[in-house]
């Protein structure tokens, strides 16, 4: 592989915690890769996109055994197969956190968008071009231009919000058509609401005031919603979020304050003559003060 040995020796340190350089020996595959699939066209294909560009995407690991410093191999095994072929001592792996219980496919894992993209960029700043990336991973140049440009007018502050969560490449698209306040406030929403889809998206976009696009010039466009209604979605979105962030800053203060009131009954209804007074002169207050204080969390009874 020569120079291109190294393509992404140096990567780890610019991302997430979870992705390691890890030596191939303490990668205990999970299944054998049988002979006819080492001969075949595919694994042929994988060999020379390694060979060609490195490994894009990293394998996926889960630690074995605590104290322990060897490692599941989860997804990859044919990546790491032909590392194998190719002399290859040492190969980058994304690591699953959740190492109990585990089954083969819950933990499969692929990655995230952002990532993604910025290993891209790497890629390119080393000198390997678009048409080769495209080509050793068999996809369309323009989907790596794509991705190389995936994060282009969108604010870092948005960007943190999503580096670590499975965001299709067209959610970005629609936050570029957003101003740098919106798209924080549209990143943490969806984070809030752990929904990342692109029609989710779509409905914040067109629920975004004028002011807040980048051109506000330009007539909103929205399949099967006209200007009034357009309009109209904008002024119940800016209700909802400013009832969402009242809500937000009163949280922490209300709970406290039902955490304290909680315990308070508690302790009233550990007196016998207080409970029996309740009973006899108001018993509902009695049923719901006994439901109150047998609650576990704040959401609800205990079950």
């Amino acid at each position: 592989m020569g120079a291109e040995n190294t393509l992404f020796k140096d990567i780890g340190i610019g991302f997430e915690s979870e992705v390691i350089w890890l030596p191939l020996v303490k990668i205990a595959p999970m299944k054998i890769i049988p002979s006819v699939v080492i001969d075949s066209e595919k694994f042929k294909r994988i060999l020379a996109s390694i060979r060609e560009v490195g490994v894009i995407e990293p394998p996926v690991v889960a630690p074995r055994k605590r104290g322990q410093e060897t490692y599941h191999l989860l997804d990859g095994h044919l990546r790491i197969e032909a590392l194998r072929s190719l002399g290859e001592t040492e190969v980058m792996c994304l690591v699953s956190t959740d190492d109990e219980s585990y089954t083969y496919n819950k933990h499969i894992n692929r990655m995230f968008t952002v990532q993604e993209h910025r290993m891209i960029v790497e890629a390119i700043k080393r000198g390997v071009s678009e048409e080769r990336i495209a080509s050793a991973l068999n996809v369309n140049v323009s989907s790596i231009i794509k991705k190389r440009d995936l994060l282009e007018g969108i604010c870092p502050e948005a960007v943190e919000l999503l580096k670590d969560k499975m965001v299709s490449g067209n959610v970005f698209s629609l936050l570029r058509r957003m101003k740098a306040i919106r798209q924080i406030e549209v990143a943490t929403l969806m984070s809030d609401s752990n929904n990342y889809t692109i029609s989710y998206t779509k409905a914040l976009l067109a629920a975004t005031s004028r002011h807040q696009l980048v051109n506000p010039e330009k007539p909103q466009k929205i399949k099967g919603l006209d200007e009034e209604q357009i309009a109209r979605m904008e002024a119940e979105m800016s209700s909802l979020q400013g009832e969402y962030r009242l809500i937000e800053e009163s949280y922490g203060p209300n709970v406290l304050n039902l955490t304290v009131a909680r315990g308070y009954l508690s302790s009233l209804l550990d007196n016998s003559q207080v409970t029996k007074y309740l009973k006899q002169h108001h018993p509902e207050f009695l049923v719901q003060f006994q439901k109150i204080a047998a609650m576990t969390s704040l959401g609800g009874e205990d079950s």
